[in-house]
């Protein structure tokens, strides 16, 4: 104990310690703060930046839109459409030739089908009203065979993978404003963006590598080799932004990718055909869709599982098989988190998995399903693909 006349200074130097450390509190805020690319909403919490797309975070622009899960039939040059209360399949519709995902709009007023007439010069975008989930006027657009937007909403980004090229588009009119050529990147067609939206990382099929994309210089940053005869499908990045999750169909399982310094610092096993990879709307998760086999076109009743990986420990803590084989390709997670939906690329039939505990039912679609979206989806926007909601 201190004497009495040592006492009072003590207790003013603690008070004066306690207000220093609330004053820098909102420094140390700030100081851990994004700093996104201008244009860009901000990001809520940096240590998950799917905060904003959580269960239940529904924009105002979305309510009244009817709950459906739209899935475009490769093969079938259409859409079927889902009610995910009942199971059953409510509609189906003609599209362009060869639709392949079915992909919501910065504003979430539209979805775009991305019709991109494989070998063909004929490709299409289909609008879908997401009021009314009725489709509008296709409009002709070289080979879309997916669709991204930049984050402050004021492009679309064509992924003609055909032509190894990025389209940067007027979101609304779809009229080309310019292009981006990345020739190292045979089959580009997946991609991400850091947390603070500065670059994205595009995925090369053919090429087995990555092409990353400084997006505010419009220009390829460099390329980054994967496993040799590898396959990179879809990529997701981490809630924190640190890492990049790369599904590779040939490797079996999932790179791990240090986006900044474009290096590789790991990798994880998962299944047969890894190729779609969806976070759980806590951002605690990452489901991934294994396809079954190592082929790009693969038989019925293939090996084709869903692993989940924790993002915390980065590793499976489960896997879920089909009964019977399947082939899970792409797809999105409801926007209660309790289901994720995703396609059955060859056996022309949808998958509707529990989360709580992996079971799985079947609704019989089109000719070969691919990009499937879930609609509506929590979040404030979508930067494209079938739903990469912030």
């Amino acid at each position: 104990m201190f004497p009495a006349h040592l006492r009072l200074p003590r207790l003013a130097l603690l008070a004066g310690a306690a207000l220093a450390g609330l004053a820098a509190a909102p420094l140390a805020a700030a100081a851990s703060a994004v700093r996104t690319v201008p244009g860009m909403p901000p990001v809520t919490n940096p240590a998950n930046l799917y905060s904003e797309a959580g269960a239940g975070h529904l924009s105002p622009v979305v309510a009244g839109d009817p709950a459906r899960i739209y899935v475009p039939n490769l093969r079938g040059n259409s859409v079927t459409v889902i009610d995910p209360a009942s199971y059953k399949v409510v509609g189906t519709f003609k599209v362009g030739a060869s639709p392949q995902h079915v992909v919501p709009s910065w504003d979430l007023k539209t979805l775009w089908v991305t019709n991109n007439a494989e070998g063909h010069n004929d490709g299409s975008l289909t609008p879908i009203d997401a009021r009314t989930g009725k489709p509008g006027t296709a409009i002709a657009v070289d080979d879309p065979y997916n669709m991204y937007f930049t984050p402050d909403g004021k492009q679309a980004i064509v992924v003609a993978e055909a032509h190894a090229r990025l389209d940067f588009r007027n979101p609304h009119t779809m009229a080309l404003e310019s292009s981006l050529e990345v020739p190292g990147c045979k089959g580009i067609n997946h991609a991400d963006y850091s947390i603070d939206g500065r670059y994205a990382i595009f995925t090369c099929e053919f090429g087995g590598r990555l092409a990353k994309i400084d997006m505010v210089n419009r220009k390829v940053v460099g390329y980054l080799d994967l496993a040799k005869h590898g396959m990179p499908q879809d990529i997701r990045v981490s809630p924190d932004g640190k890492l990049f999750y790369v599904a590779d169909m040939m490797a079996d399982g999932v790179f791990l990718i240090d986006g900044d310094s474009f290096t590789k610092v790991g990798f994880i096993k998962t299944g047969v055909g890894t190729h779609g990879l969806y976070p759980s709307r806590d951002g605690s998760k990452l489901y991934v869709a294994n396809r079954g086999t190592n082929k790009i076109h693969g038989a019925r009743h293939g090996k084709g599982s869903v692993s989940v990986i924790d993002f915390a420990t980065r590793k499976v803590v489960a896997n879920w098989p089909i009964p019977g084989g399947g082939s899970p390709d792409m797809g999105n997670v409801s926007a209660d988190g309790k289901t994720l939906w995703l396609s059955g690329r060859f056996d022309d039939v949808v998958y509707a998995f529990d989360t709580a505990t992996g079971a799985v039912r079947k609704i019989k679609v089109g000719a070969e399903p691919h990009g499937l979206a879930v609609w509506p989806q929590p979040g404030r926007y979508s930067l494209g693909h079938t739903g990469i909601m912030r």
